[in-house]
Order: C-alpha cells, then sequence, then structure tokens
C-alpha cells in the first residue's frame, strides 16, 4: 500500500507558529483502523484527521495518537481549508462519528477561514464527585468558582467536564499532572478535555483545555470544546442568544489562538476559525 500523504495545519490562527496542530490525510480509503492509529502516533499532534471520498461530501474520523475521538473541531477545520484549497470555497459536509458536521470555507486577504456547526449539544449538571476530581487535579477549591457560571457537563461531539474561575491570576497559574489527568478522564469516559475558562468581558472567555495525549498536556485551541462552550453558555444563560463570543486560547502552551462561537437561539453551535499550512 503506497503511504497516504499527511499535510500539517495549525488550527485557530493564521500564524503556524500558532493555533492548534492537526494532520490532515484526505486520501485515507484504503487505511485500516490500525493505520489510521499508527500515522497518528507517528504524527503525534492532538489529532490527526482522515478523510475518504471525493467532492463535498465525505467521510471523516480522527485519531490522537493514542486512541480514536468521536468529534475534533481543529482539525475538522483544517481538513476543510486544505479541501477548499484544491476545490475552492464554499460548503462541505463530513460524515463523521457523531453525525454529519456542515462546515463552510470563505477566503479574505489570503487568508482562508472555516466555520463548522455542531450536532445537536447538551448540558447536564456535573456530579459532584467529578468536580471535587476537576479541582482536585488542578489544586484548587469550590472557592476558585465562579459564583455566575456553575460546574457542568457540556456535550456538541464530546463531552466536556466544564468549570469556570473567577480570578484570572488563579487560571493562569493552575498546574496538573497529565497522568493523573488522563486516569481521571479515561475513569470518566471523557474522550475529549476538561475546559477550565475564565470570563474577560461579557464577549470574550479565555480558556484552557486539560488534554494529555502522549508529549500533549494542554490544548492550544479546541473547536468542539468552543462548541460545548457555546451550549454552556446559552444553557445557563450567561448569554442572550443570538450571540458571538471569542475564546482566547494557547497562550498557556505557546500557540496563542482565537475561536469565535455564534450562539443561535436553538440548535448546533457555529465554530469559526482561520487555517495555515504548517511547514
Amino acid at each position: 500500500m503506497m503511504r497516504p500523504t499527511v499535510q500539517r495545519w495549525a488550527a485557530f490562527s493564521g500564524d503556524p507558529e500558532g493555533g492548534n496542530p492537526a494532520g490532515v490525510v484526505l486520501d485515507a480509503d484504503a487505511l485500516s483502523v490500525a493505520d489510521m492509529q499508527r500515522i497518528a502516533a507517528d504524527v503525534g499532534y492532538a489529532e490527526t484527521a482522515f478523510v475518504t471520498g471525493a467532492g463535498r461530501d465525505r467521510g471523516i474520523r480522527y485519531f490522537s495518537p493514542v486512541a480514536e475521538v468521536p468529534f475534533c473541531g481543529h482539525a475538522t477545520v483544517a481538513s476543510a481549508v486544505a479541501i477548499a484549497e484544491v476545490l475552492g470555497d464554499g460548503v462541505f459536509v463530513f460524515a463523521s462519528p457523531v453525525g454529519p458536521i456542515e462546515i463552510t470555507t470563505a477566503s479574505d486577504g489570503g487568508s482562508r477561514r472555516a466555520s463548522f456547526t455542531s450536532v445537536e449539544p447538551w448540558v447536564a449538571p456535573l456530579d459532584e464527585s467529578d468536580l471535587d476530581a476537576v479541582l482536585a487535579l488542578i489544586g484548587r477549591t469550590r472557592d476558585d468558582l465562579d459564583p455566575r457560571h456553575p460546574p457542568r457537563l457540556a456535550f456538541a461531539g464530546n463531552p466536556h467536564p466544564l468549570i469556570v474561575l473567577a480570578d484570572r491570576g488563579v487560571f493562569d497559574g493552575f498546574g496538573f499532572d497529565p497522568v493523573q489527568a488522563r486516569a481521571l478522564m479515561d475513569a470518566s469516559g471523557w474522550p475529549a478535555t476538561i475546559i477550565v475558562l475564565h470570563r474577560l468581558a461579557d464577549e470574550v472567555w479565555a480558556a484552557r483545555n486539560i488534554f494529555p495525549v502522549g508529549p500533549i498536556s494542554e490544548d492550544p485551541a479546541t473547536g468542539a470544546g468552543a462548541a460545548a462552550t457555546g451550549a454552556y453558555l446559552r444553557d445557563t444563560g450567561a448569554v442572550t442568544p443570538p450571540a458571538r463570543v471569542r475564546i482566547e486560547q494557547g497562550a498557556h502552551v505557546g500557540r496563542p489562538s482565537l475561536l469565535e462561537v455564534d450562539i443561535p437561539r436553538s440548535g448546533g453551535i457555529t465554530v469559526s476559525g482561520a487555517a495555515v499550512r504548517i511547514g
């Protein structure tokens, strides 16, 4: 079998030194699950997307270096932009493990952006024991939580435990043990990230997403997490839809990223950002 071409992209940034790196394989039709997992481990990014089919409607699967992931926003953005380089901008539909994902690309001033709309989201209470475990992981207590924004479990493709810290210094300063984080996430059935937020302004949020896979411990930009955050903000009344918020992420790991989130009155959440080739 001929080895497929692996493209490397940075999503949610116009700078290849920023954003979240993603591998993209556009000719994955002949690959087995074992092939995809091996390639994702070799690439070493948080996720690599494997795209099948041709045209504007295609299949897609996502693999971290250690396991398949149901949905990955930044790799979806990267894949759409990679296809748009060949087919031109417009609407694409990816048949993903969580359902169809519609994504639109557009070019502006030499850069290309993509916007995807999540599957139908949901938000549920976060179990008290899970909340205590997340706080213990980052060395914080319930006194550090922002009382305006209750902890929740938010889903827009993946289930994410989500907490909001009140103080910027506490948010910037927390650390965690990646081994303990992985053990907690595996035991709790959280396949993606733990979302930790801080509210910078009414329409601007800072995010840190705990995601220990291989050499990675914290995700620079999390499209699925941004969609889950949008669902959370709508469900808890933190915004009045239709609304748009910005999420700043990645500075804590040296890859600043910007995600724009459009929150309608109902239905899926739309996440937008730029993507650029790496190398």
